[in-house]
C-alpha cells in the first residue's frame, strides 16, 4: 500500500483472541461493510526512534484489535488493505520482513480466527506470488470457508486499477470466445468479474494517519462509500478509534444520488452507551 499501511497482518505468538469483556463497538446505523486503509506504521516507529519493522509489528496488534472490535460490533464484512501492488517497490529488505510477518501471523492466528467463526477471503492479484505465500493465502480461505461469522477480506498484492483491468480482460476473453455478448455487459456483469464478486460494496472506508487519499483502494466498489479520515496512526488503532469512525458514519445521510432516507440500506439503528460516549 502507498504510505505505511503495509502487511500489518502479522505479529507475535500471542494470536487473535476474543474480547474478555464481551463488549462491542457502537452500532448506530451500523455499516454492513467497513474497509480500512491501514496507514502510519512507519511514522509511528519514526516518532519513537524505532526501526520501521517495529511499526509493522505494532500494526499487527492493531489488526487484531480491529478484527475483534468489528466482529463484536456486528459488522458483516471487514476489508483490510494489507499489501498493495505498489508495495513491491519498497526496499527488498522491508518487503522480506513484511512477508515474514505475514507468515508468522497466519501460523499464530489462523486457527483462532477459525474458532471465532471468522471467514477469510483474499482479494488481489495472485499471479507471480511465491509458492509459499500463495499457499498461505489459499490455506486461510480453505480453512475458514464454511464459517458464518464476519468475513475478513484481506487485500494482498491489490490495486484497484489493476483489478478493473483484470475484470475487463476476463470479460473480453468471454466476448472473444463467443460466450458473452458485448451488449450484455452492464454494471452488474462487470462487478461479477471483480475480485469482490458476491460481496456487498463498502459502506464506510476508514483511513488512518491523517492522509486524505484513496491510494488505489477499491475504486469501483467505493463509489458511494462514506470516507472517514482519522488522525490516528495505524498502530494506535483500537476499539475507541473504530467507535469514533462508526459514530461519524452514523451522523451522515447517504443519498446514492437521490434525496436519501437518512438511514443507510441494510444498516441497523441501535442506541448504545458506547455510541453516545463516542459522540453519537
Amino acid at each position: 500500500m502507498p504510505g505505511d499501511h503495509s502487511a500489518s497482518t502479522a505479529g507475535h505468538e500471542g494470536g487473535w483472541q476474543e474480547s474478555k469483556d464481551g463488549g462491542g463497538c457502537p452500532q448506530a446505523r451500523l455499516p454492513r461493510h467497513v474497509a480500512v486503509i491501514m496507514d502510519g506504521n512507519g511514522r509511528w516507529a519514526s516518532r519513537r526512534g524505532l526501526p520501521r519493522v517495529e511499526g509493522h509489528r505494532q500494526g499487527v496488534e492493531a489488526v487484531r484489535r480491529c478484527v475483534r472490535a468489528a466482529a463484536e460490533a456486528g459488522i458483516g464484512y471487514l476489508t483490510l488493505y494489507a499489501f498493495s501492488a505498489e508495495n513491491w517497490r519498497r526496499p527488498s529488505t522491508e518487503v522480506s520482513v513484511l512477508m515474514s510477518l505475514l507468515k508468522r501471523y497466519v501460523r499464530s492466528d489462523l486457527e483462532k480466527l477459525h474458532e471465532a467463526g471468522i471467514r477469510i477471503r483474499i482479494i488481489g492479484d495472485r499471479d507471480g506470488l511465491s509458492a509459499d505465500i500463495l499457499g498461505l493465502l489459499q490455506e486461510c480461505e480453505t480453512r475458514t470457508r464454511d464459517n458464518n461469522g464476519m468475513t475478513l477480506v484481506v487485500a494482498f498484492n491489490y490495486g484497484g486499477r489493476q483489478e478493473i483491468a483484470r475484470a475487463a480482460r476476463r470479460l473480453a476473453e468471454r466476448v472473444a470466445a463467443g460466450t458473452l455478448e458485448p451488449g450484455a455487459i452492464d454494471e452488474a456483469c462487470f462487478a461479477a468479474a471483480l475480485d469482490t464478486a458476491g460481496m456487498p460494496d463498502p459502506d464506510l472506508v476508514i483511513r488512518t494517519s491523517g492522509e486524505q487519499r484513496v491510494s488505489n483502494f477499491l475504486p469501483w466498489q467505493s463509489a458511494y462509500a462514506e470516507y472517514v479520515f482519522l488522525p490516528d496512526l495505524w498502530p494506535d488503532f483500537n476499539e475507541a478509534v473504530l467507535a469514533r469512525a462508526l459514530a461519524e458514519y452514523a451522523r451522515r445521510e447517504r443519498r446514492f444520488g437521490g434525496l436519501g432516507s437518512g438511514v443507510p440500506e441494510g444498516s441497523s439503528v441501535v442506541d448504545t452507551p458506547r455510541y453516545r460516549e463516542a459522540g453519537g
